[in-house]
């Protein structure tokens, strides 16, 4: 539903600058802006106000453009003082700005056990030093190795030592920004705990609704597994049906996500949807009565809010929930709504709650997957014309399906680097299962204690996802199932949005210069991606990769690399650190040795513990090195001191000459003092791989 007019859609205009402003007030607008964005918000919200109640006497109606730009700077510096405001470091309460011996937190969140690890959110209450406290604020990330951990729960309040750590930024190219990501929920520190080092002050201090819904949770998912018997299709289960991720492995994860059905596993509109048109059919039989169709919206609503609290309040379902919620008012209270307009309120009202939420992956792709269909769907659907009722409805399904696929690709390009080439026949095949999935699972529930019944809907329940996870793995093993290693930069991202939205908007207007504009957007957008490819095809350059305790070097030569590690490339670290650095540099060619393999190729040879790279050369010194004295010096680039040898610098300069220190974390940290003390001392180049960036040096 395209607007003929903005007009139509003034929550949607209004949105735009708000939008802005928030994302200005995350990135960029200090706090100490705070009190200037409120006097300017004042200020034209006073001049917008006298502006309206003399506009015949200044003639005012002869700019009607005036009005528009004053809310747009107005809603502005609303979205910059919404985000400043609601970040946690900026309130003088927060506990790091004044260092305590203990905190007193209250877990904020349903602790997750991973491998041996539960993993929670905690707020601060209070800073405890020498048996004084004082109120703080701020939101805590709590590790504890601890078997008998695992009783702690949603609103505990805990004491525990105030000897948090920063949140570590990336150290390696390409590699996932935790850091960032936690700081977009307010989470800028952790503390790692071991037993004995946390005290429960006391149980069940949270919020008794969120601490219900989370318990009522945790039972429906037992209930799964007492009647079902495979873990994948327990687990699939518990995530698509209350949003419960905790036991999904990563082969599932994988599948789903090579095949562009990721979003089934995040409970989100689709499955309020599916909920909807239930509760729909279930109280058609209200329609005709007197005021039953506002008792019927009534009850849908209320209904919808109760599937939400089922889900333990995930932030998805509560958006999908407040979504839908909108437009099911917006239905039976108005004749005429455009649903642009609809979407753009719920937005509003969840961004008014939390700025934050606009950083949030899920919250970007259901919005622009929702606008997608509202928008794109019919020029789609006006693509073919089928005379066959079934055919149409086909055909109906699959514009759905390439609405919301072609205007969340960017942003699915940007944040994961792949693209399902068969989204469409994954997507087609996973809408009756989804359907049958969600009712027979929702009966199982609701009827678990009717034994023949449940009994039955289990077995439904557990072969449906079953042939769904079958079904799906099979398309992510066919051959080119997807696309992988895309990379886009920010402009390149922005001018993929601008070419899709210009080139679908002139096959609805049929205007020129939307054309022309798509074709420039695509000729910019190709020379951008082909001038990457030639630098990336043309580039030599050695990286020092930090791997904590293992060993990891790059040696790129255009699109092909050798990796110098001790890790296997199914190891998680590969994957999470060198895996994306290869694949950001667009390396398609990789040789992996460990660093007691000798190996000479056209553009690297290495022998025992001495690589030549062109013109680099890299000693590895090890322990194996720390008593071979030299005939004469060696000229290297590079002393790459590894596994905490027993020597200092004065030795290896007796042997070696080199213009640049390199030490890993596998040193121990009185070696790692010692060489940086003795490294100042003499003015020599070094670089500390602990905690730390990497070191990426280009050798042409």
């Amino acid at each position: 539903m395209i607007a003929n007019h903005k007009g139509e859609i003034p929550v949607v205009v209004l949105l735009m600058p708000y939008l802005l402003g928030v994302a200005l007030g995350i990135g960029w607008v200090s706090a100490i802006w705070l009190p200037v964005l409120w006097g300017v918000f004042i200020g034209l919200g006073a001049v917008f106000i006298l502006l309206n109640l003399t506009y015949l006497q200044l003639g005012v109606y002869k700019f009607r453009w005036m009005g528009g730009l004053l809310m747009g700077f107005i809603m502005l510096a609303a979205g910059c003082i919404s985000a400043i405001s609601n970040n946690e470091l900026n309130n003088t309460s927060h506990f790091s700005k004044s260092p305590a011996k203990h905190l007193l937190v209250k877990i904020s969140n349903e602790p997750q056990l991973k491998n041996g690890l539960l993993r929670f959110t905690a707020s601060v209450q209070q800073t405890v030093n020498n048996n004084q406290t004082h109120d703080a604020s701020g939101t805590l990330l709590i590790t504890i190795k601890d078997s008998t951990a695992t009783g702690l729960q949603y609103g505990d309040e805990l004491l525990v030592p105030g000897t948090y750590t920063a949140i570590d930024p990336p150290f390696n190219p390409g590699e996932f920004n935790y850091k960032k990501y936690l700081a977009h929920q307010n989470i800028y520190y952790q503390l790692f705990l071991y037993p004995g080092l946390y005290h429960v002050i006391e149980h069940d201090t949270g919020n008794p609704l969120i601490a219900y819904s989370l318990r009522l949770r945790q039972q429906m998912v037992q209930a799964f597994k007492q009647k079902m018997h495979n873990a994948d299709a327990i687990a699939v289960a518990s995530t698509l049906i209350l949003g419960y991720k905790a036991d999904l492995s990563n082969d599932i994860l994988q599948a789903y996500s090579k095949t562009g059905t990721i979003h089934v596993l995040s409970v989100s509109g689709a499955h309020v949807a599916i909920i909807y048109v239930l509760l729909q059919g279930l109280l058609g039989f209200m329609n005709g009565r007197r005021y039953g169709r506002y008792l019927k919206m009534g009850i849908i609503v209320m209904l919808i809010g109760y599937y939400a609290m089922l889900t333990g309040f995930s932030p998805a379902v509560c958006r999908a929930a407040v979504m839908i919620s909108m437009v099911i008012i917006g239905k039976n209270f108005a004749r005429h709504i455009n649903m642009l307009n609809i979407l753009a309120i719920s937005a509003f009202l969840l961004l008014l709650y939390n700025p934050l939420y606009i950083t949030d992956v899920g919250f970007q792709l259901s919005y622009l997957a929702v606008a997608g269909l509202i928008v794109l769907q019919p020029v789609v659907y006006r693509w073919m014309k089928f005379k066959n009722k079934w055919a149409d409805k086909l055909w109906s399904v699959c514009s759905v399906s390439i609405a919301a696929q072609v205007i969340t690709f960017p942003l699915s390009a940007f944040y994961f680097h792949q693209f399902p080439v068969y989204f469409l026949v994954s997507n087609l095949l996973i809408i009756i299962p989804t359907a049958v999935i969600m009712y027979s699972g929702l009966g199982y529930l609701l009827l678990s204690w009717v034994p023949g019944l449940s009994t039955v809907l289990a077995w439904v329940l557990e072969q449906s996802i079953l042939l769904m996870n079958k079904a799906l793995a099979f398309i992510e093993h066919t051959p080119f199932a997807s696309i992988n290693k895309i990379w886009l930069t920010i402009p390149e991202y922005l001018l993929l949005y601008v070419l899709i939205i210009s080139l679908f908007y002139f096959l609805y207007d049929r205007k020129r210069w939307l054309f022309i504009t798509g074709m420039i957007c695509l000729f910019l957008l190709a020379a951008s991606i082909s001038l990457k490819k030639y630098n990336a095809g043309n580039t030599r350059s050695i990286a020092f990769l930090n791997l904590r305790k293992n060993v990891g070097m790059v040696f790129k030569n255009g699109n092909q690399a050798l990796v110098l590690t001790n890790l296997a490339d199914t190891d998680k670290n590969y994957s999470y650190s060198i895996q994306p650095y290869l694949d950001s540099s667009q390396v398609s060619n990789v040789t992996i040795i460990n660093p007691q393999q000798n190996v000479s190729l056209n553009y690297l040879h290495k022998r025992g513990n001495f690589i030549g790279f062109y013109n680099k050369r890299i000693l590895l010194f090890d322990k194996s090195l720390e008593q071979s004295q030299l005939p004469q010096k060696l000229n290297v680039d590079f002393a790459y001191i590894t596994g905490s040898p027993h020597t200092d610098i004065a030795f290896i300069q007796q042997n070696y000459n080199f213009n640049m220190l390199v030490m890993d974390e596998s040193n121990s940290n009185a070696l790692i003092a010692k060489l940086k003390a003795e490294a100042d001392t003499l003015h020599i180049n070094y670089k500390i791989l602990k905690r730390n960036i990497s070191l990426v040096t280009v050798s042409n």
